[in-house]
């Protein structure tokens, strides 16, 4: 039983981490902030914004140390979600379990073999829809290989890789989707590990039974049921036969879930508990499917960061299930059912079908390359979408039901989140300088600093497994910035596909597009040019499901889309502004940052002499936020609970007829 957790610093997280220990929670999710996911240290320009938001900054082995400080690891179950830079999050973690072994007068090296836990690393994914990948495919896939045959044998509990088709479902997957992108994932995964020829055959049920998967369950709970029995179903098919894995433990399906965020509302988030609950006995109803770990998200994440009372409710929704409830006393309640047996073939059936066009690409990483998979989620995501504005699909608050009584639950929204201190980045960026400073200054640390980089470069440049390396970046005081960054050197950077193509959209539009289109050509007309816009996602936000659909919604609409994906500075999006000189510009920020990004963005449109552009912003943004943005200027501030793409379209429209009335009016 789990909570997501960890911002501001490591000293903060763990206060946070003990506290939800005592109250019952067993085991440790780790969030780190995205700095900290992408490679880059606090005081780096694209971390501005971004320290202490959606996780804990870790920086280097100090505030590693920090973050478990009187916390045994050896008696600690541990999921980090960390996925570019996982074998750095692992390096560290074990030099701090070796630590606390040598503190206690015991064997280190037995203490780093007790280490049970899980690093998400799960490359794939992140270019389709988390975002935090750094590397291109190839050496990412190479890192998780070098994690995955480094710990088989030297920390033999560790699961090295969490197949993630959470992350999938949340970027619009549907359950066939979600079960083929997984284990064309997986297949890729122990390919490259069979392949890679560290592994001796008679060891390799060994690599099987320490993937693990990490799964969305949505609200539909008896499809959702039926999507975990037939993951089950496929898994030990694809282990027996695939990969002669004769061991049935080796083979079993062994996954962990968080339940659905994508279908949290800001509209009535009361509702949000029960939907909780639906998608928690979507994955406990069927034994021979449960998740070994739940972690379920908090009531309020549509409004912004939850506190710890709003963890604690998510914490004893699971208690109360468990231990109140029965159902945890009884055999699997869905043998023998028809209805479920028929539903679990079919799934199994169109994931077979699936995973056949991904293997003709060449697999999950030429599909991901190809742009295969990203355009798939998208015009999945945007059917979606589109079934809920018809009111096809029932979302209770937001298109049925949408009268209520006031909340008491949000009558102070300020109360009704958790902010992070605005001091903590200044603190973590003055943090990690004195720290660069004081190694520096002793010339041991500093050489021992500079050699573990150059062993560093050496090694990826030569093919041998970089765990070694990082463990002794590690132990050498190296941070997070310089880690990455000496890989960055020999692996270069990537931007993955956007998924944003011409054949991703509405085929028919109803009445609603048709007549935003016709306001789009008319105001065009009038101002004798077609209207374009820039949609940006600014900082290290990777989440860029919104944007995507705004900007395949705006193209159906008639507008020209200037959309170049995510991780960008303020000043390239005021660049891309003035260069391709469009009529508006919207920025989307999910991570909280957009109180620091879009000011800096006003200020370099109006240095730019281009003041007069109209901006738009979308996210997360507590309503005090946004009447703040709105007052340095910012034309509208678009939250979950803005959820008509036609009428945000349309509301488009009417910013850039204003902004630009006197012209128009000219002509």
């Amino acid at each position: 039983m789990r909570t997501y957790a960890g911002h501001s610093s490591a000293a903060a997280s763990n206060a946070l981490y003990r506290r939800n220990l005592a109250k019952g929670q067993t085991g440790l999710s780790v969030a780190f902030d995205l700095p900290t996911q992408t490679g880059y240290d606090p005081d780096h320009v694209l971390a501005r914004g971004e320290v202490g938001k959606v996780g804990v900054p870790i920086s280097h082995i100090g505030d590693m140390r920090a973050l478990f400080d009187a916390i045994p690891l050896v008696e600690m179950n541990t999921s980090m979600t960390i996925n570019a830079t996982a074998m750095w999050l692992l390096a560290m973690y074990q030099v701090v379990a070796e630590e606390q072994a040598e503190a206690a007068g015991e064997d280190p090296t037995a203490a780093v073999h007790r280490l049970s836990g899980t690093t998400q690393n799960d490359i794939i994914k992140e270019y389709l829809s988390r975002g935090t990948y750094v590397f291109p495919p190839g050496p990412s896939m190479r890192l998780l290989t070098d994690v995955v045959t480094y710990t088989v044998r030297e920390i033999p509990k560790w699961n090295p890789t969490n197949v993630c088709s959470y992350h999938l479902q949340e970027a619009g997957a549907t359950p066939v989707q979600e079960i083929a992108f997984a284990m064309s994932t997986a297949m890729a995964v122990l390919d490259a590990v069979r392949e890679s020829g560290v592994v001796a055959p008679e060891e390799f049920g060994e690599v099987v039974a320490r993937i693990s998967f990490f799964v969305n369950a949505g609200v539909r709970f008896v499809e959702e049921m039926c999507k975990m029995r037939a993951f089950v179903a496929l898994w030990e098919e694809i282990t027996r036969e695939r990969y002669a894995v004769a061991d049935p433990k080796q083979r079993r399906f062994r996954y962990g879930v968080q339940v659905n965020s994508l279908g949290l509302t800001e509209a009535q988030p009361e509702n949000n508990i029960q939907r909780i609950v639906l998608e928690m006995l979507a994955v406990t109803l069927s034994k021979d499917a449960r998740a070994r770990a739940v972690q379920l998200p908090a009531w309020n994440e549509a409004l912004g960061l939850p506190r710890p009372w709003d963890q604690q409710w998510s914490l004893r929704i699971q208690q109360v299930l468990a231990y109140e409830s029965d159902l945890l006393e009884y055999g699997d309640l869905f043998e023998g059912s028809t209805v479920v047996a028929a539903k679990v073939a079919e799934l199994v059936d169109g994931a077979k079908a699936e995973m056949a066009r991904i293997a003709e690409l060449g697999g999950a990483v030429a599909a991901v390359e190809s742009g295969y998979l990203k355009s798939a989620l998208v015009a999945s995501h945007a059917d979606r979408r589109a079934r809920i504005e018809r009111g096809e699909d029932i979302v209770v608050g937001v298109n049925k039901f949408e009268t209520t009584e006031p909340n008491p639950l949000t009558a102070d929204l300020d109360t009704a989140i958790q902010s992070v201190d605005p001091g903590v980045e200044a603190a973590a960026a003055a943090a990690v300088r004195r720290w660069r400073e004081q190694r520096d200054a002793d010339p041991e640390r500093r050489d021992r600093a500079i050699a573990a980089l150059a062993r560093l470069r050496a090694d990826a440049a030569s093919g041998v497994n970089l765990m070694a390396a990082s463990l002794e970046c590690a132990r050498a005081d190296v941070t997070t910035g310089e880690w990455a960054g000496a890989l960055r050197e020999e692996f270069g950077e990537y931007r993955a596909p956007t998924g944003v193509s011409g054949s991703v959209g509405i085929a028919e539009a109803g009445e609603g597009l048709q007549a935003v289109r016709a306001q789009v050509a008319e105001l065009g007309s009038a101002l004798g040019e077609r209207l374009r816009i820039l949609v940006a996602k600014p900082g290290l936000d990777g989440h860029s499901n919104g944007a995507e659909q705004i900007a395949v919604r705006a193209r159906d609409a008639g507008f020209e889309v200037v959309y170049q994906g995510i991780r960008l500075t303020p000043a390239q999006i005021v660049a891309a502004a003035v260069s391709e000189d469009v009529h508006l510009v919207g920025i989307s920020i999910l991570s909280g940052s957009h109180m620091e990004l879009v000011p800096e963005i006003l200020a370099g449109l109006r240095a730019a002499d281009a003041g007069e552009i109209p901006v738009v912003v979308g996210g997360i943004i507590p309503e005090s936020d946004g009447a703040k943005l709105r007052e340095l200027g910012v034309a509208a501030v678009f939250t979950p609970k803005d959820f008509g793409l036609n009428e945000i379209m349309a509301r488009f429209v009417e910013i850039i007829r204003s902004a630009n009335l006197t012209s128009a009016s000219r002509v």
